[in-house]
């Protein structure tokens, strides 16, 4: 899995992508939590879960039908979230951990289509390396992972972000003085 910080990274640069009148700050920091949620299946360890199950890491907790799941019950009961872009930017938030899991080099796989399939799956390729789990992340082969994120992830989604940023600034400027903003 890549860090909890590389997690949290992708909702946030989408949100200032988006900006925000689209993504608000809260709903932006709702994404980063949506983000990392899948993880807390780590948890399960403790209680005798195993890796390989369905409830064990990388397994239902990271599957695009909770995603949707999360993402429509927390729609529900909270108003900011209640509209096709709230919902959406929730579930590509939460559903962005298994996604970003599976482009890693190591673990099981990742059971993105559960309950439907409990096929642990990789994308075709796998150019993150997968996370120590726990403080290991900030050991040596944790701040080689983090490097690799840092090249694979935060950099790309960092430059997109700009670019949709500068676009959404040029078009500002660019725009007739007459009509409302």
């Amino acid at each position: 899995m890549p860090t909890t910080f590389t997690h949290a990274v992708f909702p946030l640069v989408i949100a200032a992508a988006a900006g925000t009148k689209i993504v608000s700050p809260r709903l932006a920091l709702a994404g980063a939590v949506f983000a990392v949620l899948p993880d807390a299946d780590l948890i399960g360890f403790r209680f005798g879960v195993e890796y390989a199950d369905d409830w064990g890491h990388r397994g239902a907790s990271h599957s695009l039908a909770l995603a949707a799941f999360c993402a429509g019950l927390t729609a529900i009961i909270w108003k900011e979230a209640r509209s096709f872009i709230g919902f959406a930017f929730l579930f590509l938030a939460m559903a962005s951990n298994g996604l970003l899991d599976a482009l890693t080099d190591g673990g099981l796989g990742v059971a993105l289509l559960w309950p439907f399939d409990s096929v642990r799956i990789f994308a075709p390729i796998t150019p993150i390396d997968v996370s120590p789990i726990g403080l290991d992340v900030f050991s040596t082969r944790g701040l080689k992972s983090l490097w690799s994120e840092l090249q694979w992830v935060w950099l790309p989604s960092f430059g997109l972000a700009a670019v949709a940023m500068a676009c959404r600034k040029g078009a500002y400027l660019f725009r007739d003085p007459a009509e409302p903003s």
